[in-house]
């Protein structure tokens, strides 16, 4: 089974419950904020994988509307959500696993909270891949829960909708960020407050310092 589509599947019924739930993302505007004064010109093209309605779009566009804005998620009812939102941006349907299929470069990167619903090999994977689409001094900026990797597992939201949610751990994702020449500007780590999962959310922001030279 396909983890990572059958949560696209949950997040297609429940788009606009989400819309709803997650529009407001200011209890992560410290490190969109840092992102966005890393970023190496006044008019970057940004790449953001697993997008959602666009509520982290809005922020960014919000906070410095001359970004260019590309923005992709598995799940079209969550595309379409985006569309309306940020009718600046250009948004379509995509699975950050198929990352090769775009060749860049962007000057930025955001994944807000992709991690939790691929594996650790995919998570690898996927930082190797962004690396590669990314400019010298482009900036990465990612979100996730933390936990034991074991741990991961099949979770139900308030809906009884059930999600297999991944665990990624601190010191693997510094690792794999370091592996592929990026140097981490700032992280930290922040509670997120749920009365039926209460998690530890990770944030980082990264800056690419080499050239991408290894193949994976």
């Amino acid at each position: 089974m396909d983890k990572s589509a059958e949560a696209a599947k949950v997040f297609n019924k429940l788009a606009s419950l989400y819309q709803e739930k997650y529009m407001d993302v200011s209890q992560y505007a410290e490190g969109l904020e840092i992102f966005c004064n890393t970023l190496p010109s006044s008019s970057p093209h940004i790449l953001e994988l697993a997008c959602g309605p666009g509520n982290v779009t809005r922020f960014l566009l919000n906070r410095k509307p001359t970004l260019k804005i590309t923005g992709t998620d598995l799940s079209e009812n969550m595309i379409a959500l985006a569309k309306i939102n940020n009718p600046e941006g250009d948004f379509f349907v995509m699975d950050c696993r198929n990352l090769k299929e775009l060749s860049g470069p962007y000057e930025g990167v955001v994944c807000a909270f992709a991690f939790p619903y691929l594996t650790k090999e995919e998570v690898e994977q996927l930082i190797f891949d962004i690396s590669g689409i990314l400019s010298l001094g482009g900036c990465f900026y990612l979100s996730t829960m933390i936990g034991k990797y074991e741990d991961s597992g099949p979770r139900k939201g308030s809906t009884g909708d059930e999600i297999y949610m991944h665990f990624h751990e601190s010191d693997h994702i510094e690792n794999e960020l370091q592996k592929n020449n990026f140097a981490i500007i700032n992280k930290w780590e922040q509670p997120y407050e749920s009365l039926s999962n209460p998690a530890t959310d990770l944030i980082v922001i990264a800056q690419k310092k080499d050239d991408h030279l290894k193949s994976k």
